[in-house]
């Protein structure tokens, strides 16, 4: 039985280089595999995923008005599908995450999905919530704050290296805008404690 899967964590964990990894898994046996990326999220080029470590691959950049179950049964119907790939999850709408629900239940193929649970501020993005409520199964990737815990939360700064309290929620960026730290350094640094 086909299920839909969430791995989530805080920003340089590792995701994206998991998801290439898995998608070269079933390739490498000449399984088809197809990857979604946010459409906005061009910091490879559109239409690309990439790890920081190296691994690059094609996908198909999704934006908010998508049907990704209609794109992907029409996929299907070309050639069968193994698994499904969703690079930058938290920006599903909560619409698409029910799409790729059915993906799983009505055309059983696997939907592997990865994302950042919440943002800078703490606060769950609309497609993380609606993973973390619906997805069949749930993986945490972890990564480690400057302190040696378990990083679960990321402050955004700006140009300079300051750490920034307010703004948009989402805004694309790396290592050279978000950093990981656990709760107790997130509050510290959000100036919370």
């Amino acid at each position: 039985m086909a299920k839909l899967y969430f791995s989530y964590s805080t920003m340089n964990a590792g995701k994206s280089t998991l998801l290439l990894q898995a998608s070269y898994n079933y390739r490498e046996r000449g399984m088809r595999t197809v990857l979604f990326i946010a459409a906005f999220d061009d910091r490879a080029g559109l239409g690309r995923i990439s790890s920081r470590i190296g691994l690059e691959s094609d996908a198909i950049p999704f934006r908010a008005d998508d049907d990704l179950f209609a794109s992907i049964g029409s996929m299907q119907a070309e050639s069968e599908i193994a698994c499904i790939f969703v690079d930058e999850a938290q920006f599903l709408t909560e619409a698409q995450v029910w799409q790729l629900a059915r993906v799983a239940d009505r055309l059983s193929i696997p939907v592997m999905t990865y994302g950042l649970r919440t943002d800078f501020r703490g606060l769950l993005f609309p497609g993380s919530q609606a993973l973390l409520a619906i997805a069949d199964e749930l993986r945490e990737v972890r990564t480690i704050c400057k302190c040696g815990r378990k990083a679960t939360m990321v402050v955004r700064t700006d140009d300079k290296g300051s750490v920034i309290h307010e703004g948009a929620q989402v805004e694309v960026g790396g290592n050279e805008r978000y950093i990981s730290y656990c709760r107790r350094h997130w509050e510290e640094a959000m100036g919370r404690d």
